[in-house]
């Protein structure tokens, strides 16, 4: 059965040659791995924007009053109209598809999530993200976005992948139509899970839950899947996975006789 989970990629990650000189960036991790699971929508902004491939290199600007995006040599070919409305257009496209996670290229003026090279009179600081990576991040704030280059960090890796099969399970449980029984259905799944990538959100989402009757469904659908990936984005702690376990742990304490209780502690604690 063919791979339903959506998320983007960079185009240059997935290997195609788009990039300024004509080369790639091709990550073995998304095309061997990641393809297994996930469908890729391969996005280059720079080429579906109308540059060539190849192309003179572009770069942040900062005048203090905004960010352009312009050519490295010739700063007064401006790319920033266009590809902010290239970025509008095609992210609002995106937000139809109930995309589940985005894969961007790390340092990118376009692409990149942080740390993007942004250019004033004297120097340049790595203050910036990618213009269509801030269209994204702008527009749909619950998306789990990462770089390339982060997914090498088994940690960063695991937290993405995690968030990214979390939203496509809330999507999957709302079976197209989200009602008030589903989506509570849906966090009672997600309670332990919650407990232990953020206690404090796990508890507002909680109370929230709670008070699902003063919202309508589209708008508490909405709400609550801000607030989830807003949790999940948070990562799991050794001190909270602990918690999580001792707390299930309370469920057999009538089934446990006292030596047992000890060594699943122990275990626990190990």
């Amino acid at each position: 059965m063919a791979a339903s989970i959506k998320v983007g990629v960079s185009s240059c990650v997935l290997g195609e040659h788009v990039r300024f000189d004509s080369g790639h960036k091709l990550s073995r991790f998304v095309t061997n791995e990641l393809s297994k699971h996930f469908e890729f929508i391969s996005v280059c902004p720079e080429v579906e924007s109308g540059m060539p491939v190849p192309r003179p290199t572009i770069r942040l600007i900062s005048d203090k009053e905004r960010i352009a995006l312009v050519e490295s040599k010739d700063q007064s070919q401006n790319h920033t109209q266009s590809m902010l409305d290239f970025s509008a257009k095609r992210v609002a496209q995106l937000s139809q598809q109930d995309l589940c996670g985005y894969i961007v290229c790390a340092k990118s003026p376009t692409c990149g999530m942080e740390r993007v090279k942004v250019y004033g009179s004297h120097m340049a600081e790595k203050t910036g993200v990618g213009l269509y990576t801030n269209e994204l991040m702008q527009r749909m704030p619950w998306l789990p976005i990462e770089e390339d280059g982060r997914l090498n960090d088994p940690v960063l890796k695991e937290n993405f992948v995690t968030r990214v099969f979390c939203l496509d399970d809330f999507y999957q449980s709302m079976q197209g139509e989200p009602t008030a029984g589903k989506i509570v259905a849906f966090h009672s799944r997600y309670k332990l899970t919650l407990m232990a990538h953020h206690p404090q959100s796990y508890k507002l989402l909680g109370k929230l839950v709670a008070n699902i009757a003063n919202y309508t469904i589209d708008d508490f659908f909405k709400l609550y899947r801000n607030g989830l990936m807003q949790a999940m984005a948070i990562r799991a702690s050794r001190k909270n996975n602990t918690n999580v376990l001792m707390h299930i742990q309370g469920y057999f304490k009538r089934d446990l006789q006292g030596k047992e209780k000890a060594e699943l502690c122990q275990v626990i604690d190990g």
